[in-house]
């Protein structure tokens, strides 16, 4: 007999990137699925509910379910977080800040759910990454995003001159974030280290009303230090 139990989907609901109102810069479609869903699984259930309330604010909170998917979550538990799909219960998976599944732990439930047969809808909203290689004048045809640099500094200069290496060779843009804490240090190792020439470009803020977005050659970035103290950046070389 064929099973009557409802489909579900896991929608991958897009966030703000900073305090801008979600509106803004979400589509009303985002809203309304929000408005739909009970279920969520997100990586910190205090900024869930706070963007929950601020886009659907009539929503009953105390109906809303969560499963916590982070760094600390164990396998066991990620399984968990697909029980409601498993039921036949839709579900939203929110990311902090930005699109779920993309420089997110979101990417690990998304694969278990095709795992399971469970179909993934993902919805529009701002990715940081995309927003950056727009904005950056340097190459959309051919690029590559390699996520946070290594915390210790031999490794990270190492990677440094490994994408710069690889932009020249390839004619491909190289882009990475770092934790916004270590936005600072970072920038002196790129103007140290990157050849004088080569073209960088940053973009901190994005979609927020302090955005700060630039392209020049490193020679030209030691003429003029930007603030980056503790602001989302994303950082993009071009080695020409």
């Amino acid at each position: 007999m064929k099973s009557t139990q409802p489909q579900a989907t896991l929608y991958l609901i897009p966030t703000p990137l900073g305090e801008t109102p979600p509106l803004e810069v979400l589509p009303l479609k985002v809203k309304k699925k929000i408005d739909e869903l009970n279920h969520f699984i997100v990586e910190n259930e205090k900024n869930a509910r706070a963007f929950i309330k601020k886009i659907s604010p009539q929503k009953n909170q105390e109906k809303l379910t969560f499963w916590l998917l982070n760094k600390f979550t164990t396998q066991l538990e990620i399984e968990t977080c697909l029980d409601s799909l498993k039921e036949g219960i839709s579900t939203g998976l929110l990311s902090d800040a930005g699109c779920p599944g993309v420089a997110d732990p979101g990417a690990t439930i998304v694969k278990r759910a095709h795992h399971f047969g469970i179909e993934v809808k993902p919805m529009v909203g701002p990715s940081s990454i995309l927003l950056g290689l727009m904005a950056s004048g340097m190459n959309g045809q051919n690029f590559a995003f390699n996520g946070y640099l290594p915390i210790d500094r031999n490794e990270r200069l190492r990677a440094i001159k490994l994408y710069e290496k690889k932009s020249l060779k390839e004619n491909q843009s190289q882009i990475f974030i770092e934790t916004p804490y270590r936005n600072e240090n970072l920038y002196k190792d790129l103007i140290k280290y990157l050849n004088p020439q080569t073209e960088l470009c940053i973009a901190c803020n994005l979609t927020l009303e302090s955005s700060f977005i630039k392209t020049a050659t490193v020679n030209d970035w030691k003429k003029s230090k930007p603030n980056l103290h503790k602001k989302p950046s994303v950082f993009i070389i071009n080695s020409i």
